[in-house]
């Protein structure tokens, strides 16, 4: 048996849009500057507190981090139904999850920086059934290795037999600090050269490459 964990941001759905919609209209209520595009992706992936307070370039999390983790979290059902934004998928990827979904020998789970809703959101809304998995409500952020230890502990199936597919340096350094191997994405928000600098055993520059690591 081998567990797959994909990340969803980046890697399953292309939700950059909305994320970034979401936040600058979270910047603009607390009188910030608006976020850059560039500086949006660059923390999706991050447990949203961590990822807001990086965005101001602070160190640590502070209360009106919180408040404004909070506010986001008001904001992003309205955001995603103003832009009637449905956070598609990336090309190819509908096929080889139906792939890989029926195999006896591979289970498949998430691993996200997103909250449990919006997990939720997101699979309800392209018909996903993760076995096991770990959001930003469950987990401290990545890179922290919790996300994966603990759906290797739920299936019972060792990180040596787990391989996490995500599109951040943080899912590669999440993989390799709990023990899993870890494929970088091409199609995602950070760059090949990051993601192998970070720890990728391999890059896929299509979803259908995917499935070759579970032959």
């Amino acid at each position: 048996m081998k567990l797959a964990l994909f990340d969803c941001d980046g890697t399953l759905v292309d939700s950059a849009g909305l994320i970034h919609e979401t936040m600058r209209r979270t910047f603009e209520k607390f009188g910030k500057a608006e976020p850059r595009f560039e500086d949006t992706k660059a923390i999706i992936g991050l447990s949203l507190d961590i990822a807001i307070a990086r965005m101001q370039g602070k160190p640590h999390v502070e209360q009106q981090d919180i408040d404004m983790t909070a506010h986001y979290k008001s904001l992003f059902s309205v955001v995603r139904q103003d832009l009637d934004y449905r956070e598609p998928l990336f090309a190819g990827i509908r096929e080889m999850i139906d792939a890989i979904s029926g195999r006896e020998d591979l289970l498949i789970g998430a691993v996200t920086g997103k909250s449990r809703r919006g997990l939720k959101l997101v699979a309800e809304t392209h018909g996903f059934n993760f076995i096991v998995s770990r959001t930003a409500d469950d987990c401290p952020s990545k890179p922290h290795p919790a996300m994966v230890s603990e759906c290797c502990d739920e299936t019972g199936i060792v990180a040596a037999d787990t391989i996490v597919i995500g599109d951040a340096i943080y899912d590669m350094q999440m993989a390799k600090a709990a023990g899993a191997k870890a494929i970088g994405v091409a199609w995602g928000y950070a760059s090949v050269d990051e993601l192998i600098a970070n720890g990728a055993d391999a890059i896929a520059y299509h979803p259908n490459e995917i499935l070759r690591h579970f032959s």
